[in-house]
């Protein structure tokens, strides 16, 4: 595996020296980041939660009609026809082959009969196979169980470190993880792209992956603890450094998969894998560069480093 290391295991790179010029910038990330959700949430000073990012029908509510063409139709051109006809920030995207589309329209912007008229052509003639509308309702229920799968998921991320380590690594873990999701969820609070459940799914995914790159190197920590006499400060940036390669290389594969969906994987998909493109590598930053540093601020003690009773038959066996 040596020829895989990016980086060799007994790299030095001194990235705690960093800590709290590394915690400033992540903090001023945050800052920036829930203040353009607060911008966006305060339009001339009166609460709105509906405007603090730009929510997809999935959210607000609208038509979703499906469309049978007699020939494969091209989603560009039917998209721009749909424009053109005046019924404007409208989703095309094809299901299952390239004859059959599906058009999703916020409230008010039109019907399935005003769709039919601006895409059917004589040459290309199409016709409506389904049509339903999504109420308000609806899209804030979806809205609050959305904000509760991201309760439920942190409270379980918490549980789960702190049974696998101290409470204190939980701490430190909980808040990498929720700086990713803050600073994604800003971008697109800054940005104004679309907002849909394909993004809460992507911003759910960020919370995995940075948890995980986590762990790794907390459990190098642990495990280094056990076999140095360094300081705290010192084992840390030695478990950062064991770590690196293989967090680059984890990272830059999960980037390269997102990066294909984002180009090839259409308009549906592309918040799914912008949302994810930019928690890989905001996440990769933290496991770096927040983790241990959140650890030191909290007073690590030796015995907050220690392996729990139960896990030592399980450390002696590894390699």
């Amino acid at each position: 595996m040596k020829p895989f290391n990016v980086f060799p295991y007994d790299a030095n790179i001194h990235f705690m020296r960093y800590g709290w010029v590394s915690l400033t910038i992540a903090a001023l990330l945050v800052v920036i980041s829930l203040g353009a959700m607060a911008v966006n949430s305060f339009p001339g000073g009166k609460f709105d939660a509906s405007r603090t990012f730009n929510y997809a029908l999935d959210f607000t509510g609208g038509t979703v009609t499906e469309l049978h063409f007699e020939k494969p139709a091209d989603v560009d051109v039917v998209r721009d026809a749909i424009e053109r006809a005046g019924i404007h920030g409208a989703q095309v995207q094809n299901i299952g082959s390239r004859t059959d589309l599906m058009v999703r329209m916020q409230a008010g912007q039109g019907t399935a009969a005003d769709v039919l008229k601006a895409i059917s052509t004589a040459e290309n003639p199409a016709k409506v196979t389904k049509s339903d509308f999504v109420g308000p309702q609806v899209g804030r229920d979806l809205a609050v169980n959305g904000l509760y799968a991201v309760i439920f998921m942190v409270i379980g991320l918490m549980v789960y470190v702190s049974f696998r380590f101290e409470f204190k690594f939980s701490v430190a873990a909980i808040i990498a993880t929720m700086h990713d999701v803050v600073v994604v969820l800003g971008w697109f609070a800054i940005s104004g792209h679309e907002f849909d459940l394909n993004v809460l799914a992507g911003v759910l995914a960020v919370m995995g992956f940075s948890i995980n790159d986590t762990i790794v190197v907390f459990d190098r920590v642990r495990e280094n603890f056990r076999s140095l006499r360094d300081e705290p400060k010192e084992i840390m940036n030695k478990a950062i450094n064991q770590t690196l390669s293989r967090t680059v290389i984890t990272s830059f594969v999960a980037f390269l998969s997102m990066l294909a969906l984002y180009v090839f994987g259409g308009e549906s998909l592309r918040g799914l894998a912008e949302s994810q493109i930019i928690g890989v590598v905001i996440g990769t930053l933290s496991s770096i560069f927040i983790g241990c540093p959140m650890l030191l601020m909290q007073n690590v003690t030796k015995k907050d480093l220690m392996p729990k009773a139960k896990d030592h038959a399980e450390l002696a066996r590894r390699p």
